[in-house]
């Protein structure tokens, strides 16, 4: 499984936290920090979340000891590997917004950067849900005008929505960056949709749906990539309007 570069260099310049104050790693300790979460992200992607911690410790070659020590719980290094994969979509989605003025191809440029850097195996599966919830609240109440605050741009009203009605399991330091995400996403779907070149039923949810969908895992790269680009090619031409008959 292929990390780009930038993201993967600022995910591991992390520093141990003592007091509320950064100490650097030691040189062997930041390489096997670098070990763990590469192969972290290699496992999860490969297996899902459920992966045990052991074959992440196999993958990066250390012992189990060294994971849990550097990640406390399971959870602990769930949480950072979701948090980075939702932080990195939401950069690839600003950057089509920033770098392509029109806005279907802005939309299938982040799809394919997305679905290339394989981040889709590692969607978390909570911004799924609460995509979903979004999206259903959305269409089941589309006339209660009230929810429309003085001052509240459509972004920020999706915002509330989502923390206000986020499932259970979401934890509240997850929160903002699963709304950053679903507010740039949300403006690629709007501006394709206004231009009438997106399905006017095509959801936040459904977009990230395909990016999930389209990332299988294959034991063989080339083969993956391919597969990848060939499902993707199917699922954004299901996405596009058609001309009226």
């Amino acid at each position: 499984m292929h990390i780009q570069g930038s993201h993967w260099s600022a995910a591991v310049a992390s520093a141990e936290t003592n007091g509320g104050r950064s100490t650097p790693l030691r040189v062997d300790a930041q390489r096997n920090l670098e070990h763990v979460l590469r192969a972290a992200r290699e496992v999860f992607g490969e297996l899902g979340y459920g992966a045990p911690m052991e074959d992440v410790a196999r993958r990066a070659r250390v012992g189990v000891g060294t994971v849990y020590r550097r990640f406390p719980s399971k959870d602990v290094l769930v949480r950072r590997i979701a948090e980075e994969e939702t932080a990195r979509l939401t950069e690839q989605a600003r950057t089509a917004l920033g770098q392509e003025d029109e806005p279907w191809s802005a939309l299938s440029r982040f799809l394919r950067t997305s679905v290339a850097s394989g981040a889709g195996r590692l969607l978390p599966p909570q911004v799924l849900r609460v995509g979903v919830d979004v999206e259903a609240e959305e269409r089941a109440e589309p006339r209660v005008p009230q929810q429309r605050q003085p001052g509240v741009t459509g972004g920020q009203l999706h915002e509330l929505r989502l923390v206000e009605h986020r499932p259970a399991a979401v934890e509240e330091h997850d929160d903002s960056g699963a709304a950053a995400l679903l507010e740039v996403v949300g403006r690629l779907v709007d501006r394709a949709r206004a231009a009438g070149q997106l399905r006017p039923d095509v959801t936040v949810a459904d977009v990230l749906l395909v990016i999930a969908t389209a990332a299988p895992s294959l034991p063989d790269a080339v083969q993956q990539a391919a597969a990848s680009s060939r499902l993707l090619d199917i699922l954004l031409e299901g996405l596009r309007s058609r001309p009226a008959e």
